[in-house]
């Protein structure tokens, strides 16, 4: 068998503030979007890649998601990272701060993290070596 994977989804409080979030931070446009009488989904993708963000949003819920203890992130790719993140700094995303990782001496990656509205945290890597 041979699977492909085509999207993540996160539950969001705020489809207008989620959607406007992706779309500024890293140039998602919405592909697709479905109406329910209970719920909404919205899929969420880019050119760089088929693979989709779905966002769903409950339509009586009016508290913040508990992420519990197993969520662990979304990641992202950019060609140039100090530039992405001063322009994700000059939207007032407040990205972390730069850091570098590395395996047994070698360099394995340059990142930061991001918070979106409703709290999720979302890795941006450096294009480079493993994260093509």
């Amino acid at each position: 068998m041979t699977a492909k994977m085509i999207h993540s989804m996160i539950r969001v409080l705020d489809e207008k503030r989620a959607v406007s979030f992706y779309e500024k931070a890293f140039g998602l446009k919405v592909a697709d979007r479905y109406d329910f009488d209970s719920f909404t989904l919205v899929y969420m993708k880019n050119d760089q890649s088929h693979f989709e963000l779905e966002l769903t949003i409950n339509k009586d819920r009016s508290e913040s998601y508990n992420h519990g203890e197993g969520y662990g992130h979304l990641a992202f790719i950019v060609d140039d990272l100090a530039t992405e993140h001063s322009r994700l700094t000059s939207l007032g995303f407040e990205p972390k701060d730069i850091k570098k990782i590395e395996h047994q001496g070698q360099a394995l990656g340059e990142f930061f993290f991001i918070t979106d509205p409703d709290g999720y945290q979302i890795e941006v890597l450096k294009k480079a070596g493993r994260f093509e």
